[in-house]
């Protein structure tokens, strides 16, 4: 069952970005195939994937239309565990289910089965009960959504720990001059504090108006808390502990450049849990 369990993950998860309702939508659908007639079933995974997938769906729509911020960002999951209980290499890039979000859920399901999971427009067709020239509109849709919004992404390297350990030293100096030269032009910040916590600001963009925000964030919330260099959904990241409560979660994206052109910031305390 954890094995199960594990495969079908990444395909709630980048659907959902979020590894709670993940959990329940895999829970719901073992739960019902364990009480259902399987004889007739002549491939268990395929059908369970497909089970997961349209559940998986169907909250996304569900939570999206009760959403009432205006930035809500995935759940982060730590990418650089030896054993995990979940397939870390299927996991999408940060950066990636942040611009998923631009897809509805349909183009957005579409566009995972292809290009994330390798299917064909066959199988994806089956799975949602569509023609195949309807699962290459999809295709064709998302990618042209994504193509509109998708910025020059760096991927990362070993010297991603020298590079955040050099941004740290300058925020703790007030460093402004080393921060302008790490950060883009079209640099942007984008925070999420769900429900429970105000953020400062949930969007933020521009050299001048990002520095004034992470330098003032730091001295006023940040300047005591322990800070660990990390990789979160294979992205750079920073994460700041109180103790042993992760208060924040910064996920990082850099250009072509070597400069930061996103920060994404995760100050909810729901989606800070333990993986």
């Amino acid at each position: 069952m954890e094995t199960l369990t594990k495969k079908l993950f990444p395909y709630a998860y980048n659907i959902l970005g979020n590894i709670a309702d993940s959990q329940d939508v895999i829970q719901d659908v073992l739960i019902k195939f364990n009480e259902k007639e399987t004889s007739s079933i002549s491939n268990h995974n395929a059908y369970l994937i497909k089970s997961v997938i349209n559940q998986a769906i169907n909250l996304k729509k569900k939570n999206d239309r009760e959403r009432n911020q205006r930035i809500s960002l995935p759940e982060p999951i730590i990418t650089n565990q030896g054993e995990s209980k979940i397939e870390i290499e299927e996991i999408l890039n940060y950066s990636m289910l942040v611009l998923l979000e631009v897809l509805n859920t349909k183009e957005r399901a579409v566009f995972l089965l292809k290009e994330a999971f390798d299917y064909d427009h066959e199988e994806i067709a089956n799975i949602f009960s569509v023609s195949v020239e309807n699962s290459r509109k999809l295709l064709s849709r998302a990618k042209k959504k994504l193509k509109q919004n998708k910025p020059n992404v760096v991927t990362t390297t070993s010297r991603d720990r020298i590079y955040l350990e050099k941004y740290i030293e300058a925020i703790r100096n007030r460093d402004v001059i080393t921060l302008e030269q790490m950060l883009s032009e079209e640099v942007k910040v984008l925070a999420d504090g769900g429900t429970k916590v105000n953020v400062v600001a949930q969007l933020t963009s521009g050299i001048n108006d990002t520095i004034k925000l992470i330098t003032y964030v730091f001295e006023h919330y940040q300047k005591g808390f322990r800070i660990e260099i990390d990789k979160i959904n294979h992205q750079p990241a920073l994460l700041f502990y109180d103790g042993t409560l992760l208060m924040n979660c910064q996920v990082f994206e850099l250009n072509k450049g070597g400069k930061i052109i996103n920060i994404f910031s995760v100050v909810d305390p729901d989606k800070l849990l333990p993986n």
